[in-house]
């Protein structure tokens, strides 16, 4: 690999003094989707570095991004609102925790609100 930054992927390797060695990336595969009785998610509101606007975040997903961003199109649709999906959570414009928890719930995910 010769990535300009391919030093960053490199945490807590031992370095070797042969000339013959080669360090093998281990290529991280990308998270097996839980079905959606087995996801946990978490319903809350958040303000925090976005200017003061509101959004609910919904946390707690595991799985492939695909997976993660097919989520968020149809709660996006159901709210009929503007988000995105990132690292894992799902942004959704406004105060919908609420709705949100219904739509998931009825998508078959166990979901909670929290604050």
């Amino acid at each position: 690999m010769s990535k300009k930054n391919d030093w960053k992927k490199r945490d807590g390797i031992v370095y070797s003094t042969s000339s013959e060695y080669e360090y093998a990336y281990q290529q991280n595969e990308e998270a097996q989707t839980l079905p959606a009785q087995q996801q946990n998610l978490k319903v809350q509101l958040d303000k925090s570095g976005r200017a003061g606007k509101q959004v609910t975040l919904v946390t707690g997903f595991v799985g492939s991004a695909a997976d993660l961003e097919s989520l968020t199109k149809v709660i996006k649709t159901k709210c009929g609102v503007g988000g995105s999906s990132k690292d894992g959570e799902i942004l959704i414009q406004g105060d919908a925790r609420d709705k949100v928890v219904l739509i998931l719930q009825k998508e078959g995910y166990k979901a909670k609100r929290v604050g």
